[in-house]
C-alpha cells in the first residue's frame, strides 16, 4: 500500500513537472528545475511500478517500468557527463535494454499466438512497441560507445527524446491505461488520448528544432 503511494504520488509530479519541461525553452533557468524534478520523480515512479508490476505478476508493466527508468537515467548521464569516453554504466544500461528490448518482442510474440492476442490486459502490439524501442535506444548506445562519445545537436537529441517517451510511457500509462479513474463525462479514450498525442507532437517538433537550427549546434 505504501509502495502504491509513492508510486502514484511520484507519477503526479513526474507529468506536471514532465509537461513544463517540454513546454518551455530547452536549456531555460525553468527548464533546468522542471527537469531535475522530472528525473527524480519518474525514476521512483518507474521503479515502484516495476517492483509493483512483479509482486503482480504483470510483465507488461514491469517492461515498461524498467524501459521508463533506462531511458530517463541514460538520458540524464547524456547532458550531466562529458560527451567523449564510455563508462561501465553506459556498457550496463546497454545491456539492460537489450534485455528489454528482447524480452518485449519476445513477450508481444506470445501474446499473438494466444487465444485473446493480448498481455495483461494489453493487445500484443504494446509489448512489441516497448521491446523495439528498447532495442533501438540499445543500438544507438552501442554506436555511442562506438564512437566514444556523442556530442552537439545529437547529444541533445539524445537527451530529449529519451525523456519524452518515458513522459510518452507515463502519460499513457495515466491518461489511456487508468482511464476508470476519470468522470464519466471525460471518460472517452479519443479525449484522453489528447495529453498523449500532444507529447508525441512536442517531442518531433523539439527534435526537429535541435537537429535542424543552429542554436543547439555547439551544446
Amino acid at each position: 500500500m505504501a509502495l502504491t503511494l509513492v508510486h502514484v504520488i511520484a507519477g503526479s509530479i513526474a507529468l506536471a513537472s514532465g509537461a513544463v519541461a517540454l513546454y518551455v525553452l530547452k536549456g531555460s533557468w525553468l527548464h533546468r528545475k522542471s527537469g531535475v524534478a522530472f528525473v527524480a520523480s519518474m525514476l521512483v515512479m518507474s521503479s515502484t511500478g516495476a517492483i509493483i508490476a512483479a509482486v503482480d505478476s504483470k510483465a507488461l508493466s514491469v517492461i515498461a517500468g524498467t524501459l521508463t527508468f533506462y531511458l530517463v537515467l541514460t538520458a540524464l548521464l547524456t547532458v550531466r557527463r562529458p560527451s567523449s569516453g564510455a563508462a561501465a554504466l553506459d556498457i550496463s544500461a546497454m545491456l539492460v535494454a537489450f534485455s528489454v528490448g528482447l524480452a518485449g518482442i519476445y513477450l508481444g510474440y506470445i501474446a499473438m499466438r494466444s487465444p485473446s492476442g493480448e498481455i495483461d490486459g494489453e493487445p500484443a502490439e504494446v509489448a512489441v512497441v516497448f521491446g523495439s524501442v528498447a532495442l533501438l535506444a540499445a543500438l544507438l548506445d552501442l554506436r555511442m560507445l562506438l564512437s566514444k562519445g556523442i556530442k552537439g545537436a545529437h547529444r541533445i537529441a539524445r537527451h530529449l527524446w529519451r525523456m519524452c517517451f518515458a513522459l510518452l510511457i507515463a502519460a499513457a500509462s495515466f491518461f489511456l491505461g487508468q482511464a476508470q479513474i476519470f468522470p464519466e463525462p471525460v471518460r472517452n479514450l479519443t479525449l484522453l488520448a489528447i495529453p498523449v498525442v500532444l507529447v508525441l507532437l512536442l517531442m518531433l517538433y523539439w527534435l526537429m528544432r535541435v537537429l535542424f537550427t543552429q542554436r543547439y549546434r555547439r551544446a
